[in-house]
């Protein structure tokens, strides 16, 4: 005789799930596809239009775009957004990479291609 398995409702959620993930890479793979070479910069998001890291992050990633790299980012404030508004005054992609928060976040207003996760 056979013993049978039952999954239950969790396991069913659980694998659901992965595929969930699964998903979303390769949403994100095909939205960042051909962005390239590209620097990817993620910081603290306290940081404050005005002061040195901000200012320095953005002189940064604004030199890296002018050398032909694209800026990509977690596309929160302070750090990323300085890094975003660097891209974007260098002409070159800016991308934000969000993600859905309880507190909503949302992405910076430089980043030009914006990619929202869930997980």
């Amino acid at each position: 005789m056979v013993e049978r398995y039952e999954i239950n409702q969790y396991e069913k959620e659980e694998s659901w799930r992965l595929f969930r993930y699964i998903g979303e890479l390769v949403e994100g793979f095909d939205k960042l596809s051909g962005i390239e070479p590209a620097v990817t910069v993620y910081g603290a998001s306290r940081l404050k239009p005005g002061g040195y890291d901000y200012e320095k992050t953005r002189e940064i990633a604004n030199l890296l775009g002018k050398e032909g790299f694209n800026i990509i980012t977690g596309g929160g404030p302070g750090a990323m957004e300085a890094a975003n508004l660097g891209a974007k005054e260098a002409g070159t992609k800016s991308i934000g990479l969000n993600i859905e928060l309880p507190e909503e976040q949302v992405c910076n207003a430089f980043a030009g291609i914006t990619v929202t996760f869930n997980h």
